[in-house]
């Protein structure tokens, strides 16, 4: 069942995202740009942390889980520490989804030429 929860939270994510680069103008950088500000306010709000409850990797894995991982690490360094944890937490807290994207980027373009349009 959780397998399930997690496909269809992340799966209407993903299709929110495919409808807006199929039917409006928005480019995706600036989709992506909106997720990852949706998932910030979302969580600043209290609305993500119980959809992240109930679809776990679904709600956390796509792009909007890394706007609630920002804010996550940002709320809780900003606890610990003061006001410097709200320039230090949200790095923090996505410091190894950053370092794995790079990591793996890497590897990837090791692997693959990339070819031109």
């Amino acid at each position: 069942m959780e397998f399930f929860r997690a496909f269809i939270v992340g799966g209407s994510i993903c299709a929110v995202g495919q409808i807006l680069i199929d039917k409006t103008k928005i480019t995706p950088a600036r989709i992506l740009v909106l997720f990852v500000t949706l998932g910030v306010v979302l969580t600043a709000i209290g609305i993500y942390e119980p959809l992240v409850k109930f679809g776990g990797a679904g709600a956390t894995v796509p792009i909007l889980g890394f706007g609630y991982s920002l804010a996550k690490g940002t709320m809780k360094a900003v606890k610990e520490i003061g006001l410097l944890g709200a320039f230090t937490g949200g790095i923090t807290g996505t410091a190894g989804g950053i370092a794995g994207a790079i990591f793996f980027g890497y590897i990837i373009a090791l692997i693959f030429s990339p070819k031109e349009k």
